[in-house]
């Protein structure tokens, strides 16, 4: 059989400005260490941060929108995998692999529950209760259903597509953030200034963080500890999070930080009061494998075991950074436990047997799988009636439009 991964990506990862640009190189490894011959196509732009691919061995390729030019270019390359990033990207394309490329098991990696995120979001900014039954949730879930797996970050989405929306667990495999090994060797408390929040500011859950923090959360902190600062850094710095940048008040906007480690190990605690969101944090992993001890909400816990500090409301969250600051042993003994998590949980070495045998498995069985959830071919067979349909037409109009 031949190891043949099409990867499908709905940007060029930015390992240095996401944690889904990360969980993707992560992927990439894994599928190497399995001497899988990997190519990456995207209809996106790279981007000043964008990975250079090509230096780890993998092709790359750009692939257009509702183009039969993608159809010759998957029939020639022939996969034996098919990974699509985002439930969009299988919309898109998904068809047009099922129609080429047949017998090519299709893998969708959720990064996370988009449809999770929207809702908290619409709940957040309407002050409603969170609505999980809507457009997108229809759209991502029919994707699940007609992948022939899907990968899951958090066991908290596991558990609610299995109990909530009765997905079987046979589609779904959970498998969060990887982590090829762990340094305890770290800054002491006393070598660290400051506190850090960190995260890319094209994700809206990081942009209304900041705002929270400035707003509620940081007068309360400096009030008790004048002589800190809050370290704010992100690429894609938007105009209204430069400008509060004030040097008075410790509320200091750095921007893009390339190297994380240096900037995570000066900090001496992680602030990230996220009020909507889902998957997991890569923030809060980052924070507990440099030795920072952190501090976030329910959402922002949501799947990350112990691995930070919990409070929601802002007098409590701002009494435990204080705490956290101040307090030499509650430090150790949250840093300690962050440590432990990570081991238990994040470790590559868990995950990484089990996760190739279970595709090389679905590979062999692949008929009968999809046998067996019936109800993916059906929708998959509806959505290529309706998708291919629609994308000839636009591609036969956009012909035909003067340019």
């Amino acid at each position: 059989m031949s190891k043949k991964l099409l990867i499908i990506g709905h940007t060029f990862p930015e390992p240095k400005t996401t944690a889904a640009g990360n969980r993707m190189m992560q992927l990439i490894s894994l599928f190497q260490e399995a001497n899988f011959e990997i190519t990456f196509a995207s209809t996106a732009s790279k981007t000043m941060y964008s990975e250079d691919l090509k230096n780890s061995g993998i092709s790359v390729t750009s692939i257009l929108l509702n183009n039969s030019s993608f159809d010759v270019f998957v029939t020639e390359l022939q996969p034996s995998v098919v990974l699509f990033d985002r439930f969009i990207a299988e919309e898109q394309f998904g068809w047009r692999v099922s129609e080429n490329c047949p017998h090519a098991l299709t893998i969708l990696d959720t990064e996370d529950l988009h449809f999770l995120r929207k809702a908290r979001e619409e709940a957040f900014k309407n002050k409603s209760e969170v609505n999980l039954f809507t457009e997108t949730a229809k759209r991502e879930l029919a994707s699940i259903l007609r992948s022939d797996l899907s990968l899951i970050i958090s066991e908290a989405e596991m558990q609610l597509l299995t109990e909530s929306f009765k997905i079987p667990e046979r589609l779904l495999y959970y498998l969060p953030f990887l982590v090829e090994n762990i340094s305890k060797i770290s800054p002491a408390f006393e070598d660290r200034h400051h506190f850090i929040t960190i995260g890319s500011f094209q994700h809206a859950p990081n942009v209304d963080a900041v705002v929270f923090l400035k707003k509620e959360i940081w007068p309360k902190i400096k009030k008790e500890l004048p002589e800190a600062q809050l370290h704010v850094y992100g690429a894609y710095l938007p105009k209204h999070i430069s400008e509060m940048h004030n040097e008075k008040e410790g509320f200091i906007i750095k921007g893009w930080a390339e190297h994380v480690e240096s900037v995570m190990q000066c900090a001496r605690v992680c602030l990230a009061p996220l009020r909507f969101g889902a998957g997991l944090k890569g923030k809060l992993l980052d924070a507990a494998l440099y030795g920072t001890p952190s501090i976030t909400t329910t959402i922002g816990a949501e799947g990350m075991f112990s691995i930070a500090q919990k409070k929601d409301a802002v007098s409590d969250f701002a009494t435990e950074a204080v705490h956290l600051y101040t307090e030499k042993e509650a430090w150790l003994m949250q840093q300690k436990k962050a440590f432990e998590v990570v081991q238990k949980h994040f470790l590559k070495i868990h995950f990484s047997i089990d996760f190739l045998q279970t595709i090389q498995q679905i590979q062999q069985e692949l008929s009968q799988h999809r046998q067996n959830h019936f109800i993916g071919q059906m929708l998959k067979h509806q959505s290529m009636q309706a998708t291919k349909f629609m994308s000839k037409w636009i591609e036969e109009k956009q012909k035909n439009t003067p340019k």
